[in-house]
């Protein structure tokens, strides 16, 4: 009686959070391009001047300003990843004026040191004194002044040319500027004949260290290369996931029958298995915010498939027992020892070949791999051992006592 109310309370209270949770998992799963709409972009980055270096650092910290680019443009959520030595691919979902975009993404970062002119009004600066190449590569580093507050130090390639702006510029400010945003506007206050210098102004360590950085990328601006490109419509979107959630969704009803008819009891739980494991899929999209694509969405079918072979292997072994003469409770114990070295051996290879893909694959190869690794350790928890304590809870209560339960007929168990 113990296990049978353990059994019902497992699947009521599982059901009744799956049921009233579902809805608003679904409408918190971001969607990628190829279901949202939007457009990608596969750039090549290089160095702008010849024999300039292009380092991991630089292309880290270009594709940061990208980000930053986009998100000033208002772009849904855009997406910047570096792949290999020197390229960047950027995405944005839900993009109304492509070709604006385009134009403002190409364009490098330009930073620059600029100084008053003559009829500027106040708070403008118009001539520029420093361009980001007359910067040492990687030189503003956040440091300590005396009072213990945080400030930028730099370095400038050329000492005398420093020297000649802090001397004529003594007592007035020096702006700050990435591309025509003006990041901050520092007084000279002494004449800088080492080429190095420290800029004060109140910032605390987290805007210090955005300074810097901010610095460090105008230092080493990259040009940037269009490679690759793909636009997919809004509609054209829609209309993807539409078909692709009405092909789904027929398929699992088709797989579901097809358990349930051929193992009976046993299949009825697999089917509450592969439900339950498709609950967990989409609330680890939710939590670890993963971006639901085309890919994703084979790797997860890929991943329903061999969850239901995992089944049928397990169930039929089981019934093998069962025909061989073996009571219910040693067909189940047998069926399933035996099955599992198969299922995990199946499993894991399919993960090694998953993670060789993750690591040398790249865009949608990545994101395939990594559904399907997700979806096989989900598979494993909920498919083999949560199945088998259901099934195993279930023959011990005495709820399937007969073979027929298991979809064997009598006529075909033989006597020991």
């Amino acid at each position: 009686m113990k296990r049978l109310l353990s059994f019902i309370v497992t699947v009521a209270v599982l059901t009744g959070v799956m049921v009233f949770s579902t809805p608003g998992l679904l409408d918190k799963v971001r969607l990628g391009l190829d279901l949202k709409g939007g457009f990608e972009i596969l750039y090549q980055a290089e160095p702008m001047e010849t024999g300039g270096a292009l380092t991991h650092s630089s292309l880290q910290k270009t594709a940061e300003s990208l980000e930053k680019r986009a998100n000033a443009l208002g772009t849904s959520e855009p997406e910047v990843t570096t792949e290999g030595t020197d390229r960047i691919r950027l995405k944005i979902a839900g993009v109304t004026n492509e070709a604006e975009v385009r134009k403002k993404m190409k364009e490098p970062a330009v930073l620059t040191f600029r100084s008053a002119a003559e009829g500027d009004a106040a708070g403008t600066y118009s001539k520029i004194e420093l361009v980001g190449s007359d910067f040492v590569e990687g030189a503003a580093e956040v440091e300590r002044d005396n009072l213990n507050q945080p400030v930028i130090g730099i370095k400038i390639k050329d000492k005398d040319k420093f020297a000649e702006i802090t001397k004529r510029l003594l007592g007035r400010d020096l702006a700050i500027y990435l591309d025509d945003r003006l990041l901050s506007n520092p007084e000279v206050r002494a004449e800088l004949t080492d080429g190095a210098a420290s800029i004060s102004g109140g910032y605390t360590l987290e805007t210090a260290r955005e300074l810097a950085d901010t610095i460090n990328l105008g230092a080493l601006p990259l040009k940037l290369t269009e490679k690759y490109s793909q636009s997919v419509g809004a509609t054209l979107g829609k209309q993807s996931l539409d078909q692709t959630l009405l092909a789904g969704l027929v398929g699992s009803v088709i797989i579901l029958l097809f358990m349930i008819g051929m193992y009976r009891s046993p299949g009825l739980l697999a089917s509450f298995a592969l439900i339950l494991h498709t609950w967990l899929l989409i609330l680890v999209f939710v939590i670890a915010d993963f971006t639901l694509t085309l890919p994703g969405i084979a790797a997860f079918i890929l991943g329903i498939g061999m969850a239901v072979d995992a089944n049928i292997i397990t169930n039929e072994r089981i019934r093998e027992e069962m025909r061989s003469g073996k009571s219910i409770l040693s067909s189940v114990k047998s069926g399933n020892k035996i099955s599992f070295r198969t299922v995990m051996d199946s499993n894991i290879t399919t993960i090694i070949v998953a993670s060789v893909m993750f690591a040398f694959g790249t865009g949608a190869v990545k994101g395939f791999a990594l559904v399907l690794i997700v979806e096989i350790v989900l598979s494993i928890a909920t498919n083999l051992y949560f199945s088998h304590w259901l099934l195993t809870l279930l023959v011990k209560s005495g709820k399937l006592s007969t073979p027929k339960h298991f979809g064997v007929k009598e006529s075909e168990i033989r006597a020991l």
